[in-house]
């Protein structure tokens, strides 16, 4: 077991001393503190003074028995693991006690393999809650810019740039595919400027009717059509002072496209049915996931507009291209939605595995709605993999790697590894989480790749 940071301490609960010194000497092997109890009380006692994190307790324990043991840690130390050691023939009892929150049991006399395996399971989803913990305190720390998150290379470019742009007024073009987190963005842009505390006002260009664009653009006065009964603020002057945020201006029809042009230059506006001007102040950050050079080459965006926008230009990152945000992604959207009566205090190692191997073609609205529906669909601590959405069940990354071709099992397995670390932008716990193995196993892997490489020259 590899920890990066101090082992966990296992509390060993039994009253016969043979079974008792043979699990503690099998935590300590692993790498763990080992502390030993013969009753429930003297459990209890140590329990209260010393921060414990796993329990190894025989059913038939003196005193109030394993079961009470059990109740008493779930109710006082939940954040406890719990592993039961049963009676061969009592399976009754190991169910039991898995129904009322222990994490899983051994059945005694026991093999010291199978004791070994059950305490490592333990400690690697002990050691995915740590991280979770510690990636929450950063992700709580973290300055950032409003809900944007995520510490990738290409995302601190991003931040970057919207630090040197926000104190400013200049016209912004944000360019990204569905679900990267435009909106955000820009209003980053906004409450990092001077106009903070005047109004942002998003328009989407591609939900709006376009018989009334020019109206709910410029407004209008009594009259103007049929139905307008009284005059009414367009958006760009409702923005008074503040910042304009048109999403999808790819889609503005381009009649439209001249007199927007026409306001952001002149710096004013003409509602419909009026015959007088009204000067506007307002910053006017777009952004589209289209491709806006190809549209001016086909005539659907108007290129003098284009330019108009493209004062500052910031190109948002598809998640594929930045996977390890993830975990911290995951863990926001855990914040999020985890209800406070049934907290979800992270996602099991396979179910990440999954979540960083899948390339998610929604970006990040994908992956929230679907932290999302796992939050509302699973039942325990830790989300599993069948708690996610059925496509994110099925083995994504292995289709990727070509498995129809016939090669060694070794050759398979460092092209795996070597594909993981290429994905994961060389992050090796990344990596390790992709792959669904320890981060031990991937260093020792690593080093061997090294060594024949070593040999070979």
């Amino acid at each position: 077991m590899d920890h990066s940071t101090a082992p966990f301490t296992v509390l060993v609960v039994d009253d016969e001393e043979e079974p008792r010194k043979l699990c503690a000497d099998v935590a300590e092997d692993a790498g763990l503190r080992a502390r030993s109890a013969r009753t429930t009380e003297e459990a209890l006692e140590i329990l209260d003074q010393v921060p414990v994190d796993i329990v190894v307790t025989d059913l038939r324990v003196p005193e109030l028995g394993g079961l009470d043991l059990l109740r008493r840690i779930r109710q006082h130390f939940p954040q406890i693991a719990v592993l039961v050691l049963t009676q061969y023939g009592t399976i009754e009892s190991a169910v039991e006690a898995t129904r009322l929150g222990a994490a899983d049991f051994v059945t005694k006399p026991f093999h010291v393999d199978d004791l070994r395996a059950k305490l490592d399971r333990l400690v690697r989803g002990l050691d995915l809650e740590r991280e979770n913990r510690v990636l929450r305190e950063e992700l709580r720390s973290r300055p950032g810019f409003g809900e944007l998150v995520g510490v990738s290379a290409k995302m601190q470019r991003v931040y970057h740039l919207i630090e040197k742009v926000g104190p400013h007024t200049c016209p912004v073009l944000i360019l990204g595919e569905s679900g990267t987190g435009k909106e955000l963005v820009a209003r980053s842009i906004h409450f990092s400027s001077p106009r903070r505390e005047r109004p942002f006002v998003p328009v989407d260009c591609s939900a709006l009717v376009p018989t009334l664009i020019e109206s709910e653009l410029f407004g209008y006065v009594k009259g103007a059509f049929t139905g307008a009964t009284q005059s009414r603020h367009g958006l760009l002057e409702a923005a008074a002072g503040g910042t304009l945020f048109l999403d999808e201006i790819g889609d503005l029809p381009v009649d439209l496209q001249a007199k927007l042009l026409r306001a952001l230059q002149e710096r004013e506006i003409k509602p419909v049915g009026s015959n007088e001007r009204v000067s506007i102040d307002v910053r006017v950050i777009a952004a589209t996931n289209r491709d806006l050079e190809d549209a001016i080459r086909k005539n659907q965006f108007r290129q003098d507009l284009f330019f108009r926008l493209n004062v500052v230009q910031i190109k948002l990152p598809p998640l594929r291209e930045r996977k390890n945000d993830i975990p911290m992604l995951v863990n926001s959207f855990l914040e999020k939605f985890s209800p406070p009566q049934r907290p979800v205090r992270g996602v099991t190692e396979e179910a990440m595995g999954r979540l960083m191997a899948y390339d998610w073609p929604g970006n990040v609205r994908e992956l929230e709605n679907a932290v999302e529906r796992a939050v509302a669909l699973g039942s325990g601590q830790l989300l599993a993999l069948g708690d996610l959405p059925t496509n994110l069940q099925h083995g994504i990354f292995e289709r990727r790697m070509g498995m129809d071709d016939l090669v060694p099992l070794e050759e398979l397995e460092r092209r795996a590894i070597f594909r993981a670390l290429r994905e994961t932008g060389g992050d090796k716990l990344a990596a390790a989480r992709l792959l669904g193995i320890g981060k031990t196993t991937l260093y020792r892997k690593l080093k061997e790749y090294e060594d024949l490489k070593e040999s070979a020259n």
